[in-house]
């Protein structure tokens, strides 16, 4: 048991940094051939951040490893919600402003009842990953349509400032691009396999692992943006990157693992992890708007609620294991 859990561990890190590196380097190769910057944002660095959910559930599916497939990605949703955005709002409480965010929280409320539904007969067939990859490239030309037409948003602005300083010479950048790339491969066939082996030396079903130490590891991205950006006082930023990751994730990590192969969903997954999700999400929708005219806004308060909902979810998981 030993190894697997360095493998867990290690591939953590390395799939963090590497994540990191990837991010940095496609953004200044598609910099040096003419991408606009704010596209570079929307496109590249958004997919980046979502990049270890993506590569884990990919990897998982191909290996017949459903649960920790479907637990990285529904988890991760569940994670940016209510330990992310909850523990952001505890260091600073969020206000919310940018338009944007108001379009896209009823879109992510949308987008996770479909989720929803699509589990409900118990599978993730070919024909349902088809359909969460169709709305995930609609939503990419509908979020790139808007973001060329409002390129003053904050959101654009940060992005440009961000890119700029991420700038490195072309050789530099693909060397990174490479490298990242493997080792990000690297790193989630790392993760995935010690995450099997500590499931099966336990007794535990792959779904709680991934709902768990996976979900949680793969958000590490998200959380590090998202208090920078609190800290900077940059509030939509970091509101907006919990949720293009969670439309991200219930679009395109769960539509590619279904592509690769059909994922059986397990009764607990649509009666308590999308459930959880769901209503999560439901609470970020009536948190982050304001009523009787007064800004929408996480405050302490609700980030401690957050923290609590979180905290009672998981151990309900602990729970479920040793006592089934």
């Amino acid at each position: 048991m030993l190894f697997p859990t360095i493998a867990v561990v290690f591939g953590l890190i390395l799939l963090v940094w590497s994540a990191d590196r990837f991010v940095e380097g496609s953004a200044s190769v598609a910099g040096h051939f003419g991408m606009p910057p704010l596209l570079i944002g929307m496109l590249v660095v958004g997919f980046g951040t979502s990049a270890p959910e993506m590569v884990v559930s990919a990897l998982s599916a191909s290996q017949g490893n459903p649960g920790i497939a479907l637990g990285n990605a529904y988890g991760s949703n569940i994670t940016n919600i209510a330990l992310i955005i909850g523990l952001t709002a505890l260091i600073s409480p969020i206000t919310v402003h940018s338009q944007v965010l108001k379009k896209e929280l009823p879109l992510l409320t949308l987008v996770s009842a479909l989720a929803v539904w699509q589990v409900w007969d118990g599978q993730i067939s070919r024909f349902d990953a088809a359909t969460l990859l169709l709305c995930f490239l609609l939503l990419v030309v509908w979020a790139i349509w808007q973001g060329m037409r409002k390129k003053s948003d904050s959101l654009g602005q940060q992005m440009e400032v961000e890119l700029d300083q991420r700038s490195m010479p072309m050789n530099r950048s693909v060397f990174w691009l490479i490298i990242g790339l493997l080792l990000l491969v690297a790193s989630s066939r790392m993760l995935v396999w010690g995450a099997v082996e500590i499931a099966q030396g336990f007794g535990v079903s792959d779904l709680v692992i991934g709902l768990t130490i996976v979900a949680v590891g793969t958000s590490l991205p998200e959380l590090a943006s998202s208090i920078i950006a609190t800290r900077k006082g940059e509030h939509d930023i970091a509101l907006g990157n919990v949720l293009g990751s969670n439309l991200f994730n219930t679009l395109a990590v769960v539509g590619i693992a279904g592509m690769i192969q059909p994922l059986a969903t397990p009764a607990e997954v649509l009666s308590r992890d999308m459930l959880t999700m769901f209503l999560l999400t439901i609470s970020l929708f009536a948190i982050c708007y304001g009523f009787k005219g007064r800004a929408g806004r996480v405050n302490r308060i609700e980030g401690i609620i957050l923290l609590a909902a979180y905290l009672g979810y998981s151990t309900y998981l602990v729970a479920s294991v040793i006592n089934p």
